[in-house]
């Protein structure tokens, strides 16, 4: 499982001309589930991504979390994080889960991490064509692959 983590001012995701959801300060967070994953995976993630010290404190050093700073949370299905690149030019996706695993995967995730914050996290709509829209602040992103703790 993978993640890519983007501080934001804001972001949305438009989903056929109308917003599904949109939050202010908090994470954008990009999910890709591959065909191994497992509940350990979310639990690692969900802990790594609300516990993640990269807001400002007062004296300016990223030292506080989502949760310190009563932020907001959008999580956004992406099956292409799990690409393989390592031949040719055409990305493999074999290594992403099929859409029976996934969403389930997916769903949970977003309950968990709706837990871990305190407040119902914004979701895209997975296996739709969606406009992800956002403000990167700093900007920060951090890129976390469960398999590589």
């Amino acid at each position: 499982m993978r993640v890519v983590i983007q501080r934001v001012s804001e972001a949305s995701v438009t989903i056929g001309g109308v917003v599904k959801s949109s939050i202010g300060r908090g994470l954008l967070v990009l999910l890709g589930v591959g065909h191994d994953d497992t509940e350990e995976d979310i639990d690692y993630l969900v802990k790594k991504t609300s516990a993640l010290r990269i807001f400002d404190d007062e004296a300016g050093v990223m030292n506080l979390s989502v949760t310190d700073v009563g932020g907001e949370v959008i999580v956004v299905s992406q099956f292409t994080l799990m690409a393989a690149t390592r031949k040719g030019n055409r990305p493999s996706y074999i290594g992403a889960a099929c859409h029976e695993k996934a969403v389930p995967m997916y769903e949970e995730f977003c309950r968990r991490m709706s837990e871990a914050i305190g407040r119902q996290v914004g979701t895209g709509e997975f296996g739709a064509d969606m406009k992800v829209s956002l403000l990167n602040d700093g900007p920060v992103t951090i890129c976390i692959d469960s398999k590589n703790r």
